[in-house]
């Protein structure tokens, strides 16, 4: 159903300048008229009769392209570039293959492409990145997928637009209608369902027509609607072979009036010489963009905007090279200055993929990447009024379905660092983040500004520890973070390390059970003692470690002594002078508090302390 959607009447006739017989004659005018179910039957009856050439596979790969049958498809190109085609078929087999997932065969294809035609902009793209598909693949998700519980396999399903609670879009289910004879599929219409309940869809028979109608783009108050649909009741059309009449899209305009959608007029733009079709209205409804193959563009079908108001439209302007490819774009939708649509003209992973594009300072379109697109078609995506989820058609399950796309919420976790007594910013401060079990995920420093940011996700807390020289070590938690930037402002206390006439006095230097490694809490308070050691060079400092009375006398002998020695080994690895430095392991025999083995837990925590006793000032 998108590939009908994409060609808008736009067709390449170069595949009839060569190979064609009497025995091709009436597929070939089946083909002409866009009848490539009937051409299809045609073309295979001369395989069966053996009178097929590589012109016969080439036409049959195009026809099955053009309905997208991608293994048919396939499996004729494949036939058919035995001998020398043109470069397009070269482009579309290419496609075919990364619609099955087969990308280096693909980018072979694309080389032949290229080489042929070196300066369309598809090749080019094609040769600065030849071997993307991994790449892109690989990028981080925003999105997490799941298909909509209302779209199945029996119906084709596109162009959702969430406006509240409701969702349009646009179906084959009306199985009432009559058959398109190019899909064999009925006519389309537009549904509307409510989200939030267990309601069927429902058409809106208002604007429902006998042949296609949709897809729409209603204004963010939800009292507005343009909409295409095939211009036969117009009179859009343009005269085929024969007494075949090629009905061209248009855009309509459609009011709410109390409560229940009311046609009201075609716009300016429609013609019978091109379609306009695709549309899609900014936020502010001031500017409406769409897809068509009118003259001026660089392709099948490209991307345009015109300035709109219920009375008037300007003039169409092009969107230009950084959207439009010389291939096929559509399906545009807008939220917060950011254009989606899809192509098949850029580096993707399968047929059509959907793209982004800042519309104010973008200078490349970006491909989505999974789980948004995928080897298949994937197209028509929309963001809802709060630009949190998205919803969008895809065929990765062989008929074109309903998706929604769940963003995942991503915070970013701005600290601003400063000096609690005078409020100067802090540059140059370690900052590290921590996972809630405590383990440390990164650190970095805060920036001349005194800023540090992260980027996590929303659905755990972290802690922050921050550290400069001449400051506090300080833990903040973060509980869970909000989507988009959380701002904090944290203070950090001046370092004040109590010195008197006969020790430093630092907070206890904590070690594991029966270990005696120094731990991160420890290594933070003995690095004060570092740094008055440096402001006093002529400091000699002896280590006294001690225990509880919970061991042994020889075991806690033992590991105070080991202790004392870590302490000793750490501050002569930050600098310190060996011959200003001694330890000793006083085990339990210099209690703080001598409560013998009545202890309580707390007096047993005083007593297992480091003493820091000055030798010589």
């Amino acid at each position: 159903m998108i590939k009908k959607y994409l060609i808008l009447g736009s067709f390449l006739a170069s595949g009839f300048l060569f190979a064609q017989n009497k025995n091709t004659e009436e597929a070939d005018e089946l083909f002409a008229n866009y009848r490539y179910v009937d051409a299809i039957d045609e073309y295979l009856e001369l395989v069966d009769k053996g009178k097929a050439n590589t012109y016969v596979y080439k036409q049959l790969g195009d026809s099955y392209y053009k309905i997208f049958n991608i293994q048919e498809a396939s499996k004729w190109y494949s036939k058919a570039v035995q001998k020398k085609q043109d470069a397009e078929t070269y482009y579309n087999y290419a496609q075919t293959l990364k619609s099955q997932g087969k990308y280096e065969e693909a980018n072979k294809q694309l080389d032949v492409f290229a080489k042929m035609e070196p300066k369309d902009p598809r090749a080019i793209i094609h040769l600065e990145n030849p071997n993307y598909i991994p790449k892109l693949s690989s990028d981080e998700a925003k999105f997490t997928v799941e298909k909509l519980p209302y779209s199945s396999k029996e119906f084709t399903d596109f162009g959702p637009v969430s406006v509240g609670n409701t969702l349009y879009f646009v179906s084959t289910r009306n199985k009432s209608n009559k058959k398109d004879k190019w899909s064999n599929q009925p006519f389309l219409d537009i549904f509307k369902v409510d989200q939030n309940g267990t309601a069927e869809p429902e058409p809106i028979e208002n604007l429902n027509t006998n042949h296609h109608d949709g897809p729409v783009t209603i204004s963010k108050d939800g009292n507005l609607m343009v909409f295409s649909k095939d211009g036969h009741e117009e009179g859009l059309f343009k005269k085929g072979k024969g007494r075949t009449k090629i009905a061209q899209q248009g855009l309509y305009l459609a009011k709410k009036v109390n409560g229940e959608w009311k046609y009201i007029k075609p716009l300016s733009i429609n013609s019978s010489e091109y379609s306009v079709t695709h549309p899609a209205l900014s936020d502010d409804g001031k500017t409406l963009y769409f897809a068509s193959d009118m003259p001026g563009g660089l392709g099948d079908t490209d991307l345009w905007k015109v300035s709109f108001s219920e009375n008037s439209l300007g003039k169409p302007v092009n969107l230009g090279d950084k959207i439009n490819t010389p291939a096929k774009e559509g399906f545009p939708s807008v939220r917060k200055n950011v254009l989606y649509f899809s192509t098949n003209g850029k580096p993707g992973l399968g047929g059509f993929d959907v793209f982004s594009f800042d519309l104010e300072n973008g200078e490349k379109a970006e491909n989505m990447g999974t789980p948004i697109n995928t080897e298949k078609d994937d197209f028509s995506f929309s963001m809802d009024l709060d630009n949190k989820n998205g919803y969008f058609a895809s065929n990765r399950d062989g008929i074109d379905q309903l998706y929604i796309a769940e963003g995942i919420c991503k915070a970013e976790l701005l600290n601003l660092i400063k000096d609690e007594e005078t409020q100067a910013i802090i540059a140059n401060a370690e900052v590290a983040i921590l996972d809630e079990q405590g383990n440390k995920i990164i650190s970095t420093q805060t920036n001349e500004k005194g800023e540090v940011s992260f980027e996590v996700s929303c659905e755990q807390s972290y802690q922050l520890e921050i550290s400069n020289p001449g400051y506090e070590t300080k833990m903040v938690t973060i509980a869970q973070p909000v989507d988009g930037v959380n701002k904090k402002e944290i203070l950090l206390t001046p370092e004040e390390v109590e010195i008197t006439e006969t020790e430093v006095k630092l907070d206890n230097i904590y070690f594991e059970f029966d270990k005696s490694f120094i731990t991160q809490q420890g290594a933070k308070e003995l690095d004060k003692l570092v740094r008055v050691m440096q402001k006093y060079p002529e400091m000699n400092i002896m280590v006294k470690s001690h225990t509880d009375s919970k061991g042994s006398a020889s075991y806690n002998k033992k590991l105070s002594n080991e202790r004392a020695q870590s302490t000793v080994q750490y501050l002569i690895s930050k600098g310190i002078s060996k011959d200003r430095l001694s330890g000793q392991g006083m085990g339990s025999t210099e209690p703080k508090i001598d409560c013998g083995a009545n202890c309580t837990e707390d007096e047993d925590a005083q007593n297992r302390r480091s003493e820091f006793i000055i030798v010589k000032k």
